[in-house]
């Protein structure tokens, strides 16, 4: 069932629960994903990152999504991640995504709120939700090959204002995590008082990205003080990984079918952590 994300982290925060926002690269991965998501009977978040668009082109990615979300009766948001302009986003929920995020988390704060604005205004008059973020989460090494650079950590102040200003849907945080594999391979130090005091201060739910190498506790404790959605991306990969070298699989279906295994059951573990209902 293809719904926005309003209802979904509406609730997930009414019941202090997080929702798995797993990106997928290709049908196969998207498939595991509302499978799994079915056969559980919960929630996902299936999450396109605008960086995929040559590898996956948004056309593709969109009739993927929506295709699969049609068939299943759980809720499954078809969510535009880190979204770069205003013309990708509008094309993206032209094409039925139900979820956008503008990321203009680099650019000031004046500015990133004049482009979640006309997002936030393009996207509500289609029936789509926004995502957007203040603060920013830096990288690790991860399939991108970005350098690491250095997290923004969010402010209490910033982030009301912020909520106040654009009407925004949901709301990502920076509170000690980063995008892709922590280097050092240590369980990151993420800062719970700030958290607190951004989800008493903003209606609005949170948003952890860089949830993958955060620690099942750590992120357990994010989701019962106020995180709403947690994006996963390096965790399944890992995942599917590993399971093909412990397999050697002689196959291409074979391997096909250890990597799908193997994110399904990645899945599976973090609905648990969560507490997702």
């Amino acid at each position: 069932m293809l719904v926005n994300g309003k209802q979904v982290l509406d609730a997930a925060k009414a019941g202090r629960y997080g929702v798995p926002a797993p990106d997928y690269l290709d049908l196969d991965s998207a498939r595991v994903f509302v499978r799994t998501a079915e056969e559980m009977g919960k929630p996902v978040i299936l999450s396109y990152p605008q960086l995929l668009d040559t590898a996956f082109p948004l056309e593709e990615a969109a009739a993927v999504g929506k295709l699969l979300a049609e068939r299943v009766k759980t809720p499954v948001v078809l969510h535009l991640d880190h979204g770069e302009d205003f013309e990708f986003l509008r094309r993206s929920i032209d094409l039925g995504f139900t979820s956008v995020m503008m990321d203009a988390s680099m650019d000031t704060f004046e500015e990133n709120v004049r482009k979640t604005k006309e997002v936030v205004a393009y996207a509500h008059s289609k029936g789509a939700t926004v995502e957007a973020e203040i603060g920013h989460v830096g990288h690790g090494e991860n399939l991108t090959e970005i350098q690491e650079n250095e997290s923004v950590y969010t402010t209490v102040e910033e982030a009301k204002r912020f909520a106040e200003l654009t009407g925004v849907d949901s709301l990502a945080v920076s509170i000690g995590t980063v995008h892709g594999v922590y280097k050092d391979l240590a369980t990151p130090q993420l800062n719970f008082q700030r958290l607190a005091e951004i989800a008493a201060a903003v209606p609005a739910p949170l948003v952890l990205h860089g949830g993958s190498g955060t620690g099942d506790d750590n992120l357990a404790r994010c989701c019962r003080e106020g995180i709403c959605k947690v994006n996963i991306f390096t965790d399944f990969l890992t995942g599917a990984m590993d399971r093909i070298h412990a397999n050697s699989p002689k196959s291409w279906p074979a391997m096909k079918e250890c990597a799908d295994a193997a994110m399904a059951e990645v899945l599976r573990h973090y609905y648990s952590v969560f507490g997702t209902k």
